[in-house]
């Protein structure tokens, strides 16, 4: 079942970065807790000023708590990330489920709207943009073996493969490489647009939200054709 898939709950692998993984309620109830914390924080000062100290002191938790679950601030930061892409994905399976579109466009629409909606109401949702290669100057971090975003954006279950998934066999849009390659392109675009949005406004300017409807619809019906913008 594409929908499914695309809610992806397990394979951004929201305990890829923590160093303890939480087998008891309590312990994954002080994991999220943590995240909460991280995600307040995040919203404060940026990702970029973060420190472990700060969210163990918003959290009222002792820094060997945080140190029990994740070896340092990246760690945090990447699981917060995935916490939220898990968020965002399941919100898009659910929309879609629920609101039943009637075209393809309205599927993509629907996955624009839960992505701004979030940026909204979701603490610190806008880790989304954080990346390992960062460090709290801003510049490289020190090399890992994986980066959330490329996690994020490559295999099988990525959110770009299972959104074509649901489009090819839910509204018959030729499935393949070139579907991925146009959504990936689309979601680049959106992604940019609505990081814009959001970036001086905590209800995202109207004009780049609507802008990112209208720059991604008239690209992939450029090549899809179909359904209008509504």
């Amino acid at each position: 079942m594409p929908l499914a898939k695309l809610a992806g709950v397990g394979d951004l692998g929201a305990g890829r970065a923590v160093r303890t993984e939480p087998i008891q309620q309590r312990s994954a109830e002080r994991l999220d807790a943590l995240l909460d914390s991280a995600a307040y924080v995040v919203d404060q000062v940026g990702f970029d000023r973060i420190t472990t100290a700060m969210i163990a002191d918003h959290a009222g938790a002792s820094i060997g708590t945080v140190y029990r679950y994740f070896p340092d601030r990246v760690a945090v930061l990447s699981a917060l990330r995935d916490r939220s892409m898990m968020r965002f994905r399941a919100r898009v399976a659910f929309d879609i489920q629920d609101s039943s579109p009637q075209n393809w466009w309205q599927a993509v629409d629907l996955a624009i709207s839960a992505f701004v909606d979030l940026y909204r109401t979701e603490p610190g949702f806008h880790i989304v943009h954080f990346t390992e290669r960062q460090s709290v100057a801003g510049g490289p971090a020190a090399h890992t073996d994986e980066d959330p975003e490329v996690v994020a954006h490559a295999g099988e279950d990525s959110f770009p493969v299972r959104l074509a998934a649901v489009l090819s066999e839910e509204f018959g849009l030729d499935g393949g490489p070139e579907l991925l390659f146009r959504l990936e392109v689309a979601i680049e675009i959106a992604d940019g647009l609505l990081s814009r949005a959001f970036r001086d406004d905590p209800d995202g300017d109207s004009r780049f939200i609507a802008e990112c409807r209208s720059v991604a619809h008239g690209y992939l019906v450029s090549y899809y054709g179909g359904p209008e913008k509504d």
